[in-house]
């Protein structure tokens, strides 16, 4: 399947915007945990919980599977394939583990986080709400320097596809009205 060149650009436009909102929501949740974590204030730490819990309900799922899917129907409706280039590929199983990271790790644990400073009780681990949001922005930077770079050449898959790609043009023969004058 291949994307009509409208249809490509329009999933690009939906695939960078849903990344760059996800990128911009987790530097948030870290600017959140900072302050939760270095204030001395139960109010402004149970504010900042609370403010990361409404951010993690209702904004990083849908980021992330709009994420995953765009660039899922990118990688199979272009060239690039899904398996043919070793960046695609670590790509889709880097957002897909950020993404099962972010729903099963990052809101449970600001769930928790929420409950515990809800309760009057301090922060029992400050690092564990810091954790989270560092492992996936170091993840989406990883991913965003390997989309600029396109590293690592292709994958055995992609390379048997070119190696077939080239044999079969290879043996196609001349058509007398399809040869262009070049000068």
């Amino acid at each position: 399947m291949k994307l009509s060149r409208p249809a490509r650009r329009a999933t690009l436009v939906v695939h960078v915007t849903a990344a760059a909102g996800w990128l911009g929501l987790t530097l948030g949740l870290l600017a959140l945990a900072f302050t939760a974590i270095t204030t001395g204030s139960a109010p402004t730490t149970e504010a900042a919980a609370r403010s990361m819990k409404l951010f993690a309900d209702w904004l990083v799922l849908p980021l992330a599977l709009l994420t995953l899917l765009s660039g899922l129907l990118l990688s199979l409706g272009t060239p690039w394939g899904l398996a043919r280039h070793r960046w695609v590929y670590t790509k889709f199983w880097l957002t897909l583990a950020t993404t099962a990271a972010s729903a099963f790790a990052l809101r449970p644990g600001i769930n928790d986080t929420v409950a515990t400073v809800s309760a009057g009780s301090p922060l029992a681990d400050p690092t564990d709400l810091i954790a989270g949001p560092v492992v996936s922005l170091s993840a989406y930077l990883f991913m965003m320097v390997i989309s600029v770079l396109k590293p690592w050449g292709l994958t055995r898959r992609g390379q048997k596809q070119r190696d077939q790609n080239r044999r079969a043009s290879a043996h196609k023969p001349v058509d007398a009205k399809d040869v262009r004058q070049t000068a």
